[in-house]
């Protein structure tokens, strides 16, 4: 799991949660300190976003209990706005912090720049796309937090796709990557695997959104 977000206010919470989950992240989210410690036990969060005013124990005290025994990097969200909060919440332990009322998309910035500079070499190995996010080091694709069965043939594909995203691929360059320059393997089993991808991957795999073929030419993942 890459993100939990601590925060009680059901609107705000639920806005974060879910433009988090849409752009390329999976996140948890929970109204509480105590349930967030709990989290933390149970998965291993590469990010925490805590809100400062909780219920019950506070985001301060709470991050006071996590730094005893994890070093995960953790973004405080606040409408406190005064000097002594910041400094006393970056003294605690805090990455980073962000004022309410926020940007979304400033706060997503701010989320991949904590995760950039924390794990520079898993970073680097992860790619994303929409709702589609892939994890070249596992191997692993997830679309909406969902991982999907794409392995094999399927994934080297994808991931020669997306790393030209938004670039006509033409077959014999993307057949030669995958199956090899010498391979023995028809040309026409590339068809035959671009079909099994889009039916994991697209919504309707018979009008796809991320990979498009251009006609004589090749294909296109994404615009």
């Amino acid at each position: 799991m890459d993100i939990l977000l601590i925060e009680d206010n059901e609107e705000l919470g639920q806005l974060i949660f879910d433009f988090v989950r849409n752009s390329e992240y999976t996140i948890s989210w929970v109204q509480s300190a105590e349930e967030a410690l709990q989290e933390i036990e149970k998965n291993n969060y590469r990010l925490l976003l805590l809100d400062v005013m909780l219920p019950g124990q506070d985001g301060f005290s709470a991050l006071a209990c996590i730094r005893k025994n994890y070093n995960m990097p953790v973004l405080m969200m606040s409408a406190r706005t005064d000097d002594e909060s910041k400094i006393l919440g970056m003294e605690t332990g805090a990455d980073d912090y962000i004022e309410k009322p926020f940007s979304i998309p400033v706060l997503l910035s701010k989320i991949r720049a904590l995760l950039r500079r924390s794990y520079p070499t898993q970073e680097a190995n992860i790619m994303t796309y929409k709702n589609i996010k892939v994890d070249i080091g596992a191997r692993t694709v997830f679309k909406n937090s969902q991982r999907l069965d794409v392995s094999g043939k399927e994934f080297d594909i994808l991931v020669c796709l997306m790393k030209k995203l938004g670039q006509v691929v033409d077959k014999n360059e993307l057949f030669d990557e995958v199956w090899g320059y010498y391979s023995d393997t028809e040309m026409s089993s590339l068809n035959v695997y671009i079909r099994w991808l889009r039916e994991k991957i697209e919504d309707d795999p018979k009008d796809p959104i991320f990979i498009k073929t251009v006609w004589g030419k090749g294909y296109k993942f994404g615009e």
